[in-house]
């Protein structure tokens, strides 16, 4: 085990920096090409991985998009909400569902009040 901890721990590091290179957006990316940095990444394993985490990898003092920059500024948000984080997209289920739940309830009352009018 004292023999293969070390291999396993290069390992761990590449698999992290390929996964952290390929789901980072292109240009995000610095430095090279995103492709390059995956050769160098599984072509040179202990290099290419420090090489990636301190030059290729984003910065993670960048702002999120969509916040107010130091200038008063409103930066346009570039990637897509996901669906349960869009105000918008669950305002409009819940008025869709609310409609839905109204039009339901009044066909019931219809029936009902029918079948009161027929009598048993």
């Amino acid at each position: 085990m004292g023999r293969a901890l070390p291999f396993l721990i290069v390992l761990v590091a590449t698999l992290v920096a390929l996964i952290d290179c390929l789901s980072t957006d292109r240009d995000d990316v610095r430095g090279l090409p995103k492709a390059v940095w995956c050769l160098v990444i599984l072509l040179l394993p202990v290099v290419g991985v420090i090489a990636w985490f301190f030059a290729g990898r984003p910065l993670a003092t960048e702002e999120p998009a969509g916040v107010a920059s130091a200038g008063g500024t409103r930066r346009r948000q570039t990637k897509p909400v996901a669906p349960d984080d869009d105000p918008d997209f669950l305002r409009g289920i819940d008025t869709s569902r609310s409609r839905d739940d109204a039009e339901l309830l009044r066909r019931w009352e219809e029936d009902l009040k029918r079948r009161e009018d027929e009598g048993p």
